[in-house]
């Protein structure tokens, strides 16, 4: 398969080598994978499908296997946040009065939050229950190879709720997702049977939207937050799993809270960008 010739992407901020790879590959996304021969990170979103590098001065170059117009572009730089001044929103963190947080910032200089399909972005979370990140990027991938849409030869894209809504439940577990195909099952009737209803709740403000989101079958607390944080741009989630309940419950004091107590409070003390927060706290706890 030919790609095109190596472009710049223009971003507001650096990556570096550590943190593109947490961006892309740390449990936001679950479709990129490291091309070693190529020396670049390769992933499928939506019907895009593109490969990034980095190059001297921590300068990001992409290439697609189709033509690279204006259109692709503004894709990939939107997913990226490329537009984004995150510059003046880790400024709002509470860095300052918080030791733990700008230690684990000077970690991961140039961490982001990625910019992903929401509906994309939910399913894949709701494969994350119980499971680690090479687990739901295998079950992504059978989803994809099963009743996703063929971009290229050796690319498909994730299948659509309405697709889902058609696949049987047995069917779904054959792809590895063990429990999980109930509620996906479910929840692709529930979406199939009302297309607009995910458009409607991403335009929700946080908490309406969370609450919306939850109502759907397997949809928990972490689940919702993931994906309104990841897929939604509700930067205000605080996504809380175990390393998050380690850190702040072990270096926050926190020993005897719950995990919705420990939501709310990161909620409040990270302020309205908390789930930058999550994630630099998420992938420096992590590290250790």
């Amino acid at each position: 398969m030919d790609w095109t010739s190596w472009e710049p992407l223009e971003t507001a901020h650096s990556f570096n080598n550590v943190t593109l790879r947490e961006t892309l590959d740390g449990g936001q996304a679950f479709r990129w994978q490291w091309i070693e021969k190529e020396h670049c990170w390769e992933g499928v979103f939506g019907k895009t499908v593109v490969r990034l590098r980095l190059v001297k001065e921590s300068k990001l170059e992409l290439c697609t296997p189709f033509t690279l117009n204006n259109s692709a572009l503004n894709k990939i730089s939107e997913y990226l946040g490329a537009g984004i001044d995150w510059k003046a929103i880790l400024d709002e963190l509470p860095w300052r009065s918080d030791p733990i947080l700008k230690e684990s910032m000077e970690a991961f200089v140039g961490l982001r939050i990625l910019n992903q399909p929401f509906g994309e972005t939910l399913l894949a979370f709701l494969c994350s229950a119980t499971k680690q990140i090479p687990q739901i990027k295998v079950m992504c991938e059978n989803m994809a190879q099963a009743f996703g849409e063929s971009i290229t030869e050796n690319h498909k894209s994730l299948p659509g709720w309405k697709r889902l809504s058609k696949a049987t439940e047995n069917e779904l577990r054959q792809l590895g997702l063990g429990f999980r195909a109930k509620n996906i099952k479910k929840t692709a009737d529930i979406i199939a049977s009302r297309p607009d209803l995910l458009d409607t709740i991403e335009l929700l403000p946080y908490s309406a939207a969370k609450e919306e989101l939850m109502k759907l079958p397997g949809v928990g607390e972490k689940i919702a937050d993931c994906a309104l944080l990841f897929g939604a741009g509700k930067l205000e989630a605080f996504p809380v799993d175990t390393w998050i309940l380690k850190i702040l419950r072990n270096r926050y004091g926190l020993g005897d809270w719950n995990a919705k107590q420990i939501a709310q409070f990161g909620r409040i003390h990270f302020g309205q960008y908390a789930g930058l927060a999550q994630q630099y706290l998420f992938s420096w706890e992590r590290s250790q």
